[in-house]
């Protein structure tokens, strides 16, 4: 197995957006003087799920909800708590090795360019990634496999000479559908015991350097999951 590059979810894996995600909900639910349930918050599936989650609150309020008001004032709260986010632990690490080993680097994310490219651009890690593929440049998003394909089709490679990695079940699913191996690394709200088809499962990008995680991968071998 000759891996040439690496590809990355975005949201939860290079930082950790889901926790600034929930926390605004739950500021947001506060502010009408109520507690958020986390219950099933997080989506099955990549792309936006939070309409669903304004027609909870709007039913919970009542008609004195203003929905407009309401998500303008959720965004710029999460826009504070993301501009203080830092690259989740051992992720620039394994992008400062990826950069020595000669691996080109891309990102599948179903977010937007404009958060992906934002986000990573402020903490200085835009440039390091050759390629991005996000969601609205594809018709379906994760678990199914269109932005894993993207990625590949700008990268020009096979499936076989990269590695994706994810934070969520349904993000390990859609690398697995577009032939890539696919590195496991769950975010806080992700059930771990959900991550039994990945390649590799980790607790954290720091508990492995990507020189471990590339040869426990070739050790593997074999087709993805």
């Amino acid at each position: 197995m000759t891996i040439k590059a690496l590809i990355f979810d975005f949201d939860g894996l290079l930082m950790d957006t889901e926790t600034t995600l929930l926390e605004s909900w739950r500021w947001e639910w506060r502010r009408h003087g109520m507690e958020l349930d986390p219950a099933g918050f997080f989506a099955d599936h990549g792309g936006d799920a939070n309409e669903p989650r304004y027609t909870a609150l709007a039913a919970a309020v009542g008609p004195a909800y203003d929905r407009e008001s309401s998500h303008a004032l959720r965004m710029a709260h999460r826009l504070a708590l993301n501009s203080v986010l830092e690259p989740a632990p051992g992720i620039v690490d394994w992008l400062d090795r990826a950069g020595q080993l000669g691996l080109r680097l891309a990102v599948a994310s179903s977010s937007a360019v404009t958060h992906v490219g934002a986000m990573l651009e402020r903490v200085g890690l835009r440039a390091r990634f050759e390629v991005l593929a996000t969601g609205e440049e594809v018709a379906a998003h994760k678990p199914d496999p269109a932005v894993y394909l993207l990625a590949l089709d700008r990268l020009g490679l096979p499936a076989e000479d990269a590695v994706a990695f994810e934070d969520t079940a349904h993000g390990v699913a859609a690398a697995h559908a577009a032939g890539l191996r696919c590195v496991a690394v769950p975010n806080p709200h992700a059930d771990a015991g959900r991550f039994t088809a990945a390649d590799l499962l980790l607790p954290s990008a720091a508990d492995l350097s990507l020189d471990a995680v590339l040869a426990a991968l070739a050790r593997r071998g074999g087709a993805p999951g």
